[in-house]
């Protein structure tokens, strides 16, 4: 068999870095060998990103970018997979011929044979989309038995089933798939599925392997990590995963993802931060503030509720890091409404906070909304929007000087380690740089002595 080389690129969330290091230990048992540089890679697969337009404008800027290799080097093949060719299939390979492939989940499990076989001059069959809600029983607690004939990327464990791409202390640990919510703005159910849990026997062992694989810390990711176990019975809830993956040898940190604030039942803040490991950090996904636009986007809340909620967490652990995303300029939001969420972001002082400007998706209820607003407009309130977030931010940062913090590890560079905080998720809530020396991994206790931004600068102790 002849040996092939490839490059994947992945974009996007967390989620789809899981499904890029199962497609790459797929590739590596197929007979390919990975490639850091998409320059000296015979095939580059594309994980796309499908959320927004802004992500679609990227994957598609990354598949045009890897078909200009093919001109004179040795890239031969450029492959889109992920959220954007599940969601769009034949018509994507039809707006760009420059890809040679659009491949759909459904292929992930025979993905070597497929690339192998566009190499050797095959005719690709482009993935025809479908509604993948329909794909499992309507009842959530008859999908585990029929999930194994449905193709769930990052839904298999076996030993060999996943390559680390990033050999950092920090890896995400995919705990489920899909979303039963159908929040007006969001087309994520249509091509991701319906909400299935991963068992906790799967989990625990994907994490010790990640273990001996050198990671420190576990960042559990899912559309909607609040509903875990809901599909697996009674007494399976994220609690009692969090317990089991506590209990691991070398793990040291346990961070939760996108927490729905309606989903989040009594007692449950006290009881996940009572389990050692698990850390002081919500991602708290609020959407916006003012109730009528939340009804619009078929979502609980109100400024009240969240603040209730934030001020029981911060009881409970004052130094904890809170983050949350929100939309500016959803059909029909008013500049009442748009005050409203401006004096929610200042009241609720949120260690960051992303401000997405509004934009129409295919197939979803926003879309057919009356009171569409021009896109100058929507542009005007995100900016605002955001402006006031970054200032929040930054001034919740600032009140961080002279916290001890503890920071893991992560690189070194001119005599300064850095790495990040208890409140710091990766790549999105900021870092903490500190003069000296520590190995990549290790854990510093330090105390924060300034800020750049929402960046902390701090000394170890």
């Amino acid at each position: 068999m002849t040996t092939h080389s490839v490059h994947i690129a992945s974009l996007g969330c967390a989620r789809n870095d899981v499904d890029s290091e199962e497609l790459a230990a797929r590739l590596e048992q197929g007979g390919f060998v990975l490639v850091d540089d998409a320059e000296s890679a015979e095939t580059v697969v594309v994980n796309t990103c499908g959320f927004v337009a802004q992500a679609k404008k990227d994957s598609i800027d990354t598949l045009l970018a890897a078909a200009d290799l093919k001109e004179g080097g040795s890239v031969r093949s450029v492959v889109a997979v992920g959220c954007m060719a599940e969601r769009y299939g034949v018509e994507l390979a039809r707006e760009l011929p420059e890809a040679d492939a659009v491949l759909g989940f459904d292929a992930y499990v025979d993905i070597a044979d497929r690339l192998r076989g566009i190499l050797d001059g095959e005719q690709a069959i482009s993935h025809v989309p479908r509604d993948r809600r329909k794909l499992l029983p309507l009842a959530p607690t008859a999908r585990p038995a029929a999930a194994p004939d449905i193709a769930v990327p990052g839904h298999v464990w076996l030993p060999g089933a996943r390559r680390r791409l990033d050999g950092g202390p920090t890896a995400s640990l995919k705990i489920a798939s899909g979303c039963d919510r159908r929040c007006a703005f969001c087309a994520i159910p249509s091509f991701r599925g319906s909400y299935l849990s991963r068992p906790l026997d799967e989990l625990e062992a994907e994490a010790r392997w990640l273990v001996q694989e050198g990671v420190k810390e576990v960042f559990l990711v899912s559309e909607n990590t609040s509903s875990y176990g809901k599909d697996l019975g009674a007494d399976v809830r994220l609690e009692q995963l969090l317990d089991r993956l506590s209990a691991i040898d070398g793990l040291e940190w346990i961070r939760v993802s996108y927490l729905q604030p309606a989903e989040i039942r009594p007692g449950f803040i006290e009881t996940m931060l009572a389990i050692p490991k698990v850390l002081p950090y919500f991602d708290l996904s609020f959407q916006h503030a003012a109730r009528p636009v939340l009804r619009r986007m078929r979502r609980f809340g109100d400024p009240d509720s969240f603040l209730d909620l934030i001020g029981r967490i911060r009881a409970a652990a004052p130094t904890a890091g809170i983050r949350s995303n929100v939309i500016a300029g959803f059909p029909g939001e008013t500049e009442e409404d748009v005050e409203t969420l401006r004096q929610f972001i200042i009241d609720a002082g949120l260690d960051v906070l992303g401000v997405f400007g509004y934009s129409d998706e295919e197939g979803t209820e926003g879309a057919t909304l009356p009171g569409h607003l021009p896109e100058d407009v929507i542009e005007e309130r995100r900016a605002m929007l955001a402006d006031v977030a970054v200032d929040v931010a930054e001034a919740r940062a600032a009140d961080r000087i002279g916290e001890h913090v503890v920071v893991l590890v992560e690189g070194a560079d001119d005599g300064e380690v850095y790495g990040r905080a208890e409140h710091q998720a990766p790549e999105t809530d900021g870092a903490v740089t500190l003069d000296g020396e520590a190995p990549v991994g290790s854990f510093v206790r330090a105390r924060v002595v300034d800020t750049t931004g929402i960046d902390l600068i701090a000394e170890a102790l």
